[in-house]
């Protein structure tokens, strides 16, 4: 096994000093290896019982519900002021505005577009 310790020696070009290097070095095993937050299989972990519960809440897709509610409100709102902005710029057009404007129950009647019959060319 190698370690940050033993690479270094390695890298010497003299094989007596490679071999006394490895002698001093100190006699780590698989244990120094290890990244001291693992834990080994088999071995479990210790879970008092006077601690609280935990579990695992419930996700789609690595989102839970107070996310998913967050995430769908600022969408939502996004989508609203989009769709306001797009019917405020196209309402000029006469197809947008006979199908769509004039059904809104307020602001219908804004969007009818009579013509005086003085200019009416027919």
């Amino acid at each position: 096994m190698f370690d940050a310790y033993t690479v270094p020696v390695l890298r010497m070009q003299d094989a007596a000093s490679r071999e006394s290097a490895l002698r001093t070095l100190p006699r780590t095993g698989l244990r120094q290896l290890r990244q001291p937050f693992t834990v080994r299989r088999g071995i479990q972990t210790y879970k008092s019982p006077h601690g609280p519960a935990y579990k695992i809440a419930t996700h789609v897709g690595g989102l839970d519900l107070t996310q998913g509610i967050r995430y769908g409100t600022t969408a939502a709102t996004f989508g609203v002021v989009a769709l306001i902005g797009l019917l405020t710029f196209f309402a000029e057009i006469p197809t947008v505005s006979r199908d769509i404007m004039q059904k809104i129950p307020i602001l219908g009647p804004y969007f009818v577009n009579e013509i005086p019959p003085e200019d009416n060319p027919f």
